[in-house]
C-alpha cells in the first residue's frame, strides 16, 4: 500500500487515464485508432503544447496566468496584421513571415515582461496582474481588429507551414519539437531551471540562499508569454487567418493539461514530459469526442469536469508526498 501512495504521489493517474481514454474510445469509436488520427492528433497538440509548457514555467514558478486566452487571440490579429502589411510593402513572403515572427516573439516577451514586474517587483498577485492583462488585451484586440477577421494571408505562411513534411507530419510539428527540447534541457540541466523549482517549493528559503527570485519570477514570466505567443503564431498558420476570439478556452486548456501533467498550483513541481502526456490527453479526449460526435456544450462541460478533477488529483497528490516524506522520517526514527 505505500509502495502505491509512493509511485501516486511520483506520477499521478495520469498514464492510466491515458491508457483508460484510448481504450474506451478504441472500442466505442471504430475511426479512433485508424492510421490517419494518430498523426493527426499529434499535429493538433503542438499549439496547446507550447501554451501549456507556458503555463507550466509560470505554475513552477508558484504563479499562474489567467491572460492566456487574450495573449492569443492579440498575437493572432497583430501577426497577421503586420504580416499582410509587410507583404503588401515588400512583396517578400518570407520577410513577411519572418518579421511577423519576431514581432510575436517580442510582444509575447513584453507582455510576460509587464506580469512578471507586477508579480515580483509591484508584488500584485498573479490572479490580478494576469487577469487585467487579459482584459487589456481583450480590448486591444477588439480595437485593433474591429472584430474582423484577418484573410489573405502570404501562401507560405497560411498553407506551406500547415502543410505535411517528410514521415507525413506537418511542418507546425517540426517547428515545435526543438522547442520542447530545449525547454526539457532548460528545465532539467541549468542554474535558471534548478532555481525555477527552488523559487516555487519555497521562496522564502530561496531568498535566504541567494537566488535571485525577483529575476527567476520575471524570466518565467517572459519565457511562458513567449512560448504562448509562438504557440498562437503557429496555430494562426494553422487556421490560416488572425481571428479576434483565436484563444477562447486556452486558458482553461493550458491549466489543466500542466496540472494533469504534475505540475502543482502551489508551485515547485512540474516537467516538460508531464506536460506533454497531460496535453496528449487532453487533445485525446477532444478528439474522441469529436469523433464520437459529442455537441461543443458537452466538450466544454467534460474539460470543465477534466479541470476539477485536475485540481483534486493535484492535492492527492500532495497528501501522497506528505504521507511518504512522514513514513521515511518515521523509518529513519526507528
Amino acid at each position: 500500500m505505500d509502495w502505491l501512495i509512493l509511485q501516486f504521489g511520483r506520477v499521478g493517474p495520469l498514464p492510466l487515464l491515458l491508457l483508460g481514454v484510448f481504450v474506451y474510445f478504441a472500442t466505442t469509436t471504430p475511426t479512433f485508432a485508424t492510421s490517419n488520427n494518430p498523426t493527426e492528433l499529434l499535429q493538433r497538440s503542438v499549439f496547446l503544447l507550447l501554451m501549456a509548457m507556458g503555463q507550466m514555467l509560470i505554475l513552477v514558478s508558484g504563479g499562474f496566468d489567467l491572460s492566456v486566452a487574450a495573449v492569443v487571440s492579440f498575437m493572432s490579429i497583430v501577426s497577421s496584421q503586420v504580416m499582410l502589411r509587410t507583404y503588401s510593402g515588400s512583396g517578400n513572403e518570407v520577410t513577411a513571415v519572418l518579421v511577423s515572427l519576431a514581432l510575436t516573439l517580442l510582444v509575447g516577451g513584453i507582455i510576460g515582461l509587464i506580469n512578471g514586474m507586477g508579480v515580483a517587483l509591484l508584488k500584485i498577485n498573479a490572479f490580478i496582474v494576469t487577469l487585467a492583462a487579459a482584459t487589456i488585451l481583450g480590448g486591444l484586440t477588439i480595437i485593433v481588429s474591429g472584430g474582423i477577421t484577418v484573410t489573405g494571408l502570404p501562401t507560405l505562411f497560411s498553407r506551406v507551414l500547415a502543410s505535411d513534411g517528410p514521415l507525413g507530419l506537418s511542418w507546425l510539428v517540426y517547428l515545435t519539437i526543438p522547442v520542447v527540447i530545449a525547454m526539457f534541457f532548460l528545465t532539467n540541466n541549468s542554474v535558471f531551471g534548478a532555481n525555477l523549482y527552488a523559487l516555487g517549493d519555497n521562496p522564502v528559503a530561496a531568498r535566504i540562499a541567494g537566488i535571485p527570485v525577483r529575476r527567476v519570477t520575471i524570466i518565467a514570466y517572459v519565457l511562458g508569454s513567449v512560448l504562448i505567443a509562438y504557440g498562437a503564431w503557429l496555430l494562426t498558420a494553422r487556421i490560416g487567418s488572425g481571428q479576434p476570439t483565436l484563444g477562447a478556452t486556452y486558458t482553461m486548456e493550458t491549466i489543466t493539461a500542466a496540472v494533469i501533467g504534475g505540475a502543482s498550483l502551489r508551485g515547485g513541481r512540474g516537467t516538460i514530459v508531464g506536460v506533454v502526456l497531460g496535453v496528449f490527453f487532453m487533445q485525446m479526449l477532444t478528439n474522441g469526442m469529436n469523433l464520437a460526435r459529442l455537441d461543443a456544450n458537452s466538450q466544454q462541460i467534460a474539460i470543465g469536469v477534466a479541470l476539477v478533477f485536475a485540481v483534486l488529483i493535484d492535492r492527492l497528490r500532495d497528501r501522497a508526498r506528505t504521507y511518504s516524506a512522514v513514513q521515511r522520517t518515521l523509518a529513519l526514527a526507528a
